[in-house]
């Protein structure tokens, strides 16, 4: 095995630094390094987080539109018909058909 044959309080036997553990060097390897102030770690983040937003929201945008905009026309359409009820027109309107109803006539004229 590689590395020197001192002895190594721990262990016994000294290997040598990390990456140099005494094995020959190897050729036809080659390792680049760039300096950590020239990486740009947030590189395209600002375009690929818009894009990708945009391309998430659209494939599902059929899923939660259709049921806020039905729940929607529902609420709008319920607020409508109470502010009518709650109207003087409203009143006369639904105390007229309620008349005729217990009179005997019909519900809507």
């Amino acid at each position: 095995m590689g590395g020197s044959s001192g002895p190594d309080k721990l262990h016994g036997k000294y290997l040598g630094n990390w990456g140099n553990f005494g094995s020959p060097t190897q050729k036809g390897i080659i390792s680049y390094a760039l300096s950590a102030n020239r990486q740009r770690p947030l590189a395209g983040t600002a375009h690929a987080a818009i894009f990708n937003t945009w391309r998430r929201f659209k494939a599902q945008a059929l899923y939660f539109i259709p049921p806020f905009a039905i729940a929607y026309l529902a609420v709008d359409w319920a607020i409508k018909k109470n502010e009518y009820l709650n109207s003087k027109a409203g009143r006369l309107a639904e105390g007229e058909a309620a008349k005729e109803a217990t009179d005997g006539g019909s519900v809507r004229g």
